[in-house]
């Protein structure tokens, strides 16, 4: 447990200062072949602060979490940003100012069970799938649990305690195709901590089943044909383009460093079907993947409207890059553990439904594909990405035909955003994203399906 109230620190302000009390808590236990390869519980816990003066910053941390530790790092922390303030004299003046304080905590009512009994839960999954699909040539099944507990005070007067649990449960498959393995894999879960949402073994079989279902139709599959087509980027996809080649290009502190979205602003760079949005906590007043109320600099999240039909609106702000566009900050200032500084990040990225049905998306296309999930991928700061895509299907004369293999993606994310012409009225949210800019942390990454253009790989 962090301390909740960091009241009585607030007497040691001086500058600017925010306050951070911290543990993460992560579980994994995971099985190959029937085999415990990992069986790890470990916590990451201390205190944090951080000054500004005149446009400087002095960061300070320790693995302790008492008293003299607490005033140990204010004072590190201000006579850091003291010296470079004397040093770099920038004169950038005060921070926008906010306050606002809250308290969400996340943690079960429900009995938690013992790491032996979520071994045997763990166990139990891995022998229904050894049983049931013996020509299985491998198969891994693991559970993940990341437990984010925070209290944050700063002398702007925001306060903040909030346990954010995750909980994923990790499935993966493999066959062997003519002495070539195909494999594919799955996550289940999502926020809360495991008893709110697993409650036995046999309710992930029949998911099971339908993985296992998709791997056959894999495995028997087709390269796909190389060249532009039209496709169906499924949820998935979508969302992870969303994230990687258009969040991280308009990410403020990435536009101030060049990204191809400083020359954008207020220019179209999307089909008029497109809106995209970084939602603070909630979406469809449903409680969203990662939900963050008070980002790490104390100031109130609201969602960021990044794209408004078509058109490029704003970018995702710390308080200094909020002040320097002036601009209100809208909370994407985010750390993972309690010694990471905030850096400007995304919450839960996603393209707004439209309008159109599924089915009529596949029925408009005489040749294309629809393309339904990603594995690794990469963007940089023109929007040009590539990412790995592990399952889709052939649609030939407004049907779906056959699975193909893997391929890949790739392209301009503006460009194929000005493709769209058509966009799903469903939306669905990924429920393990983690981004690793500088240092990981969770995300949340989703959307409806869209209909586009977009480069694809060949055998």
């Amino acid at each position: 447990m962090v301390l909740k109230n960091l009241n009585k620190y607030s007497g040691l302000f001086t500058e600017y200062t925010e306050l951070r009390v911290q543990e993460n808590r992560e579980l994994v236990i995971m099985y190959n072949q029937g085999n415990l390869v990992t069986n790890k519980k470990e916590s990451n816990n201390g205190v944090s602060a951080r000054v500004y003066k005149g446009g400087s910053w002095g960061f300070a941390s320790m693995p302790i979490i008492d008293d003299k530790a607490i005033e140990t790092v204010i004072n590190e922390a201000k006579e850091n940003a003291l010296f470079l303030n004397s040093k770099q004299n920038k004169n950038k003046g005060s921070l926008p100012k906010n306050s606002f304080s809250i308290e969400k905590d996340f943690t079960t009512d429900k009995l938690r069970l013992s790491q032996k009994e979520l071994m045997a839960f763990v166990k139990e999954v891995d022998n229904y799938i050894k049983k049931k699909y013996p020509k299985l040539s491998n198969r891994v099944v693991g559970l993940n649990s990341l437990e984010m507990e925070k209290s944050l005070l700063t002398s702007h007067g925001s306060q903040l305690y909030s346990m954010l649990p995750r909980t994923n449960f990790y499935v993966a498959l493999t066959i062997e195709r003519d002495g070539t393995p195909i494999d594919m894999y799955e996550i289940y879960g999502g926020l809360g901590q495991f008893e709110d949402i697993f409650n036995k073994p046999e309710d992930l079989y029949s998911d099971i089943d339908k993985l296992y279902k998709k791997l056959i139709e894999k495995s028997e599959g087709v390269y796909t044909e190389a060249g532009v087509k039209e496709c169906i980027l499924d949820s998935d996809l979508a969302g992870i383009l969303a994230h990687e080649a258009i969040g991280h290009t308009t990410e403020a502190d990435m536009v101030l460093g060049g990204s191809i979205a400083a020359d954008y602003l207020n220019e179209k760079v999307a089909s008029e079907l497109i809106t995209l949005v970084d939602f603070a906590n909630t979406y469809n007043n449903e409680t969203c993947p990662v939900p963050i109320y008070i980002d790490d600099e104390g100031t109130k999240t609201e969602d960021a409207v990044i794209i408004e039909d078509g058109v490029l609106k704003e970018y995702m702000n710390n308080k200094e890059s909020a002040k320097y566009f002036d601009v209100k900050p809208k909370g994407n200032a985010r750390a993972y553990k309690y010694n990471d500084e905030p850096l400007v990040r995304m919450r839960n990225t996603a393209i707004l439904p439209g309008k159109s049905k599924l089915e009529d998306m596949i029925a408009s296309i005489d040749d294309g594909y629809y393309l339904m999930k990603p594995s690794n991928g990469q963007a940089d700061m023109t929007s040009e990405f590539m990412f790995g895509v592990t399952m889709g299907y052939e649609i030939k004369n407004g049907k779906l035909g056959r699975a193909i293999k893997d391929t890949t993606i790739s392209g301009v994310a503006f460009d194929v955003l000005k493709s769209v012409t058509m966009v799903s009225d469903d939306m669905t949210w990924s429920c393990g994203g983690m981004c690793g800019k500088k240092q990981m942390i969770t995300v949340g990454m989703g959307g409806p399906a869209i209909k586009c253009k977009v480069n694809i790989g060949g055998r």
